[in-house]
């Protein structure tokens, strides 16, 4: 997230903050410290001071310089860095994972950017949620759709993490999934429903949708609008886009930093008309593709730009979206 804020030219990224010497921070010490380091948890800065890691200040210290903080924390500890934001009247961006209740509008960039002008605290959606609406949103924009029945093929961990053991089976969760609901929380006009499947792997969940609009959608409309869509990249099989390992692979190729993709993919090869319905499937790498909506957040509750169409354009143009048009 540090990364693409600090690509915003009309940002300035202060500082981020962290509780431990975690691997992402001792690889920012090994980059030469490009961000000024601030510590969430004071006790710790021993153990910071032992391993030469420069630290600027406390959480509370940053927060001070800021005018808007991007919590990325664990679930329910947004909840509670929230007092130190309203301490200083500090407006805040909360991750996906927080109860919608910690803010004042439950955000996306491209389906309710104006609900999010000059707001004090915003909540994201998840990584899913946010490639699933972008998708949603623009048939939904050129068309009008009525309802979407999605799947969601979800990866069960980020890579690295350890935390849910090893596996070698698939787990079905209750539906509705909440994509669906939050999707309906945002875009009230479309009926959504969706199951969703955790799956052994890393790199990326895949989630199929069947749309059906307010008029028969055909495939040609359906390709036509999503390429115009700066944060849909529109793939093909045949070009070696065989699943999800195949995005990883390709943004390492092209020099992303981690293997980032801030766009979903979309196969051109998924999309069929079934009946008055439209079907497709798309690709969610969901370490980056959050990445633009925190961005466009900011655009909102500063109010750096107040029309929706110039502010997501801003966020794409800094981050390089839509270049390989």
């Amino acid at each position: 997230m540090a990364d693409g804020v600090a690509l915003q030219k009309d940002m300035e990224l202060v500082g981020v903050a962290d509780v431990a010497p975690t691997l992402a921070v001792r690889a920012l010490k090994e980059k030469g410290m490009p961000y000024a380091l601030y510590l969430a948890i004071n006790d710790n800065l021993p153990e910071f001071e032992r391993l030469g890691i420069p630290v600027s200040g406390t959480l509370e210290e940053l927060v001070q310089k800021c005018d808007i903080i991007l919590d990325a924390t664990s679930a329910g500890v947004g909840a509670k860095n929230k007092e130190i934001y309203a301490k200083y009247n500090k407006k805040a961006v909360f991750q996906g994972g927080e109860k919608n209740s910690v803010a004042d509008v439950f955000f996306h960039g491209y389906a309710n950017y104006e609900a999010g002008i000059g707001k004090q605290f915003l909540k994201l959606t998840s990584c899913n949620t946010t490639g699933l609406i972008r998708a949603v949103d623009c048939l939904d924009k050129a068309y009008g759709l009525e309802k979407v029945a999605i799947t969601i093929i979800r990866r069960v961990a980020d890579p690295g993490d350890y935390h849910r053991g090893l596996t070698n089976a698939l787990q079905m969760e209750k539906a509705p999934s909440h994509q669906a609901v939050d999707l309906m929380t945002i875009m009230p006009h479309i009926n959504a429903t969706g199951i969703l499947v955790h799956t052994p792997v890393t790199h990326g969940h895949i989630i199929t949708v069947l749309a059906t609009g307010k008029k028969k959608i055909s495939k040609e409309m359906a390709l036509e609008t999503f390429l115009k869509h700066d944060r849909i990249r529109v793939v093909s099989i045949k070009d070696g886009f065989l699943g999800n390992a195949s995005f990883f692979r390709y943004a390492r190729d092209l020099g992303n930093p981690r293997g980032d993709m801030y766009e979903i993919g979309l196969w051109e090869d998924s999309i069929v008309e079934s009946g008055n319905d439209i079907m497709f499937a798309i690709n969610i790498p969901q370490e980056s593709v959050t990445i633009p909506e925190p961005i466009d957040a900011i655009r909102a509750a500063c109010e750096l730009q107040k029309d929706p169409a110039e502010g997501v354009h801003q966020t794409n143009e800094y981050l390089g979206m839509g270049k390989w048009k």
